[in-house]
């Protein structure tokens, strides 16, 4: 398959404080989030001056990728295109319709499959073209890559990175607590995201070397009496600090440690950049709780622009342009097919 451009798809984030309410408004239009809860999640954008951190972490990925793209003589022009703000996607679809590109690849910012994390961002595709009109190019999206060796490889490096801010005696017993954004029960009963995260947090953990881990949800935004995955990473920190070790996944069954010998790993495995939800709901909120509690905390980074990520991606470009026939994947999950089926992962509304 021919492709002349790269298109990278992701969330969105305001740049200055006035542009928080905007984009809140654009996130929740048609949603039913009440406007005191909506002010609420402005301040969090406004404890950093109104700026997201995703919109500078998407431009260093981009610098990167124009290197390592290079490099391997891929020489493919990179648009940047968002859900909720700009650069909004229907804005550079149209100037990709313009510069004459005719087929794009695109990467979503995500690397797991559910209606939030891929089907949407299909849809939101599809609506970018159809605005755009006959011109528009014909987009496909990169496969969720969730098990490629290249991300399980990058968060390996960012766990053992985290570990190594320990103190090396307090290493090994560490407890490391995966994190990802919580999604409806209805929206997760439809789709393998639930799944895909806990067979990424093992696979890492399994590379890591530790053996005591679990999957916990943050960033919850829908009505109180609706169901979302949990449990919540706070009221996980809470679990943790009672008896020691929380409901852990593995290894802690035979036998708990007494929780002031033990550390917490948070790995907001669920997120491949930083943005809001980890730069206050993990760096903040989390790390309240865990000072409340006398918890000790390390948070591991993202993958961002470490080497064997943006390498991840250039295979996946590689993979589409059928200059490889591989189709990596570790673990026991086959590798998620390039194109999804009409009826998968669908809103759960």
């Amino acid at each position: 398959m021919n492709y002349d451009a790269l298109l990278l798809v992701s969330f969105g984030g305001p740049e200055g404080a006035a542009d928080v309410l905007p984009f809140l408004e654009r996130v929740l239009k048609g949603r039913r989030v009440p406007r005191e809860r909506m002010m609420e999640v402005a301040e969090h954008y406004h404890h950093f001056g109104g700026v997201s951190p995703i919109n500078s972490q998407n431009r260093a990925l981009i610098s990167a990728l124009e290197s390592a793209l290079a490099n391997r003589d891929l020489p493919l022009p990179i648009y940047w295109g968002n859900r909720n703000w700009h650069p909004l996607l229907a804005d550079t679809v149209r100037r990709m319709a313009a510069d004459g590109i005719q087929r794009a690849l695109a990467l979503v910012t995500s690397a797991y499959s559910s209606y939030s994390n891929c089907r949407q961002y299909l849809e939101n595709i599809e609506d970018a073209r159809r605005e755009v009109g006959g011109g528009a190019p014909k987009i496909d999206k990169i496969r969720p890559f969730f098990h490629h060796p290249g991300y399980i490889e990058t968060m390996e490096a960012r766990v053992r990175s985290a570990l190594d801010r320990l103190p090396e005696a307090r290493r090994a017993s560490a407890h490391l607590v995966y994190t990802a954004h919580s999604i409806p029960l209805a929206m997760a009963r439809g789709c393998a995201y639930e799944a895909q995260l806990r067979e990424a947090s093992r696979l890492i953990s399994a590379r890591a070397g530790a053996s005591s881990w679990t999957l916990a949800f943050q960033s919850r935004s829908g009505p109180p009496a609706q169901p979302w995955l949990e449990p919540d990473v706070c009221d996980y920190i809470r679990s943790f600090h009672e008896t020691g070790a929380g409901r852990a996944d593995r290894a802690d069954r035979a036998g708990r440690a007494d929780r002031a010998d033990r550390d917490i790993v948070l790995i907001p495995v669920g997120f491949i950049s930083d943005h809001m939800e980890v730069a206050y709901d993990l760096d903040i909120e989390a790390r309240a709780c865990c000072d409340e509690l006398g918890v000790r905390m390390v948070r591991a980074e993202t993958a961002g622009t470490h080497p064997r990520f943006v390498e991840m991606i250039v295979e996946l470009v590689e993979e589409r342009l059928s200059l490889t026939t591989a189709r990596a994947a570790v673990g026991v999950l086959e590798p998620w097919p390039d194109r999804c089926p009409p009826d998968c992962c669908p809103s759960g509304r």
